[in-house]
């Protein structure tokens, strides 16, 4: 049988850091207990040494902590994911069961395979349009496709990759990548059709549940050529799939300088405008905060009130902190690619995640300053 994520396993996780790590770091989602900071992988060379790297900071991850890892196929051209299966089977031998781990990864956006190629155009004319996989036609924006065969090819490339039978989470990768060239009507033609999909890879045990890893699509105002509703996403896996339908998570950007899945209405719920956490919810979405720390950007120069209110030094610690304490955020992913980045970073396991009253104090702090 498929290998994935059990309820079971996750809580036999989480008791293994009984005592170590503080109340709220691990949350109940569909069943599962999911570490509050999770392991991303997106930036770094494309080379043996840092594919070594991340497969040395994901097993100090998950030896310390951490049950959540997130990818994309396209990371790294492919070697994110195949770091993640060395580390994987490293966690294994020290006994750390695939059932203990929540694995997600995306597909969407044409890849090589391990380098650049010298003639991109050939070999993906060779890879893919040649073999059948997809039709020139099926493209958007110079490089992403939604067409079912092509998601199936991506998520068989992916579960080869990752050394798994089964993923987790599968997203669509930034959907509303097609919104810059393809006309709304169609791009929910097309999404449809994926959704239909990945349906039936649930069927297959490939995956447990599916969702969509965005950038603007969730943040963006309603009348905004790329913004994406949940509700309708929702509605279109109701429809394909009934009530028991798998559309179940969506990450997006939430970090100190992105704010707008806990303060801007622009979620559609009952005939209202809502921010995106109240939305989510109220679909049984799970939200997944990428860019935690926005590449270090928001961590620098932070003003002193955000330090006071989380009780925090560091920029990093704190930066990381309001993400994982935002409310309607199950976890926090944040790109740790050395060891010496989960050393650091995992000091916030003994730290409890911020309490709503206090957390809303930067609110307040950011309007009295004009922040």
């Amino acid at each position: 049988m498929p290998s994935f994520a059990t309820p079971e396993g996750t809580a036999r996780y989480a008791k293994r850091f009984a005592g170590r790590a503080a109340e709220g770091h691990f949350r109940g989602r569909n069943g599962l207990l999911l570490s509050s900071i999770g392991i991303g992988t997106y930036l770094g060379e494309h080379d043996a040494a840092t594919d070594a790297a991340y497969t040395d900071a994901i097993v100090a991850a998950v030896s310390s902590g951490v049950n959540v890892i997130d990818t994309a196929i396209n990371y790294r051209f492919q070697r994110s994911e195949r770091s993640i299966g060395a580390a994987l089977q490293r966690l294994a031998a020290a006994g750390i069961s695939r059932e203990e781990i929540f694995l997600c990864t995306k597909g969407g956006f044409l890849t090589p395979d391990g380098e650049m190629p010298a003639d991109p155009r050939a070999y993906f004319t060779s890879e893919y349009v040649n073999s059948g996989i997809l039709r020139p036609e099926e493209v958007a924006a110079g490089g992403h496709c939604l067409a079912p065969r092509f998601l199936e090819n991506q998520l068989q490339r992916s579960l080869k990759n990752l050394g798994v039978d089964c993923v987790d989470v599968y997203y669509v990768h930034n959907p509303e990548t097609q919104l810059a060239t393809v006309a709304r009507n169609e791009f929910l033609s097309r999404l449809r059709a994926a959704f239909e999909y990945l349906e039936s890879a649930v069927n297959a045990c490939f995956i447990r549940v599916y969702g969509a890893a965005t950038w603007n699509g969730f943040r963006q105002p309603p009348d905004s050529s790329d913004y994406l509703s949940v509700e309708e996403m929702v509605s279109m896996a109701r429809d394909i799939a009934g009530e028991n339908h798998h559309f179940r998570f969506v990450q997006l950007p939430v970090n100190l300088a992105m704010t707008e899945a806990i303060g801007r209405p622009n979620q559609i719920l009952n005939g209202e405008y809502v921010p995106m956490v109240e939305a989510a919810r109220e679909n049984g979405v799970s939200l997944i905060a990428s860019a935690s720390l926005l590449q270090v950007q928001v961590a620098q120069n932070l003003p002193p009130f955000v330090s006071n209110v989380l009780g925090l030094e560091s920029g990093v610690l704190c930066a990381l902190q309001f993400a994982r304490s935002a409310p309607g955020i199950t976890t926090a992913l944040v790109g740790m690619s050395r060891r010496e980045h989960v050393k650091f970073n995992l000091q916030l396991l003994e730290v409890p995640p911020t309490p709503i009253e206090q957390f809303i104090k930067l609110f307040e702090k950011s309007e009295e300053v004009g922040e």
